[in-house]
């Protein structure tokens, strides 16, 4: 345990009250915001990995999640990557185990930076040694923002491997998401699912693009020419009015 109060000590000590301002207002922790009342320190994130590296090395799991409840942000971030360490240096099993305890906790991964800087890392790298995505269809269903942003953003493991399926499969069933971080998220998958295979994208936007909230539109099309990226929007501004 000493190490891991040895980290929240070092976070704490590495914040600024300007960039723990800057932070509440960036990741929306405002009343009705997203955040509502997260806690900021302003540390900066080359210094949470570096922390993470150093006292993290030989922390147990069970310390891990113990950061990972902490209420600052911060420091809930550290242990993200101090778990996603132990995902990617472990044997099967300790994979399994830190897969599980991820899943677990998806209360306190809450917001989109910890879920960006992990759900394909632990999550989707696990499903795709087992071959078996099945629960991130479970998580798109779900109430939780976090665990349907989850269920998008770890399959980056599987795109990466050039499968593509379920990232369309998910962008289907969250299309009509009402939130703007989903928009985001599925728009992101959707750009990179087209770097390897921009045909397929092309095809599937031509067919869905209609429907698609805006933001998820343009982030898909990013990679686009020029040229095409105005037709398709100019086509969906005609339908929408």
């Amino acid at each position: 345990m000493r190490n891991a109060e040895e980290i929240i000590r070092q976070l704490k000590a590495k914040g600024t009250a300007e960039r723990a301002e800057h932070a509440q207002r960036y990741f929306k922790t405002g009343k009705g915001e997203y955040a509502e009342g997260d806690v900021f320190w302003g540390v900066v994130v080359p210094e949470q990995r570096q922390i993470a590296t150093k006292y993290g090395k030989s922390l147990a799991l069970e310390d891990v999640l113990s950061l990972l409840k902490h209420e600052v942000h911060e420091v809930r971030l550290t242990a993200i990557f101090i778990m996603v360490r132990l995902f990617e240096r472990g044997d099967a099993a300790t994979k399994t185990v830190v897969y599980n305890a991820y899943l677990n906790h998806t209360d306190y991964i809450n917001n989109w930076d910890l879920v960006d800087s992990s759900a394909h890392k632990i999550v989707g790298a696990h499903l795709l040694h087992q071959n078996d995505a099945s629960i991130l269809y479970k998580l798109a269903e779900s109430s939780l923002l976090w665990g349907q942003r989850i269920a998008i953003i770890a399959t980056l493991a599987f795109i990466h491997m050039g499968e593509l399926d379920h990232t369309y499969d998910l962008a289907l069933k969250l299309i009509g998401h009402p939130h703007d971080l989903m928009h985001k998220a599925v728009g992101w998958m959707l750009r990179e699912a087209g770097k390897k295979d921009l045909e397929r994208l092309r095809t599937f936007l031509y067919a869905h693009s209609q429907n698609m909230p805006r933001t998820m539109l343009r982030y898909a099309i990013e990679k686009f020419p020029e040229n095409e990226r105005k037709h398709i929007l100019h086509v969906v501004s005609k339908v929408h009015g």
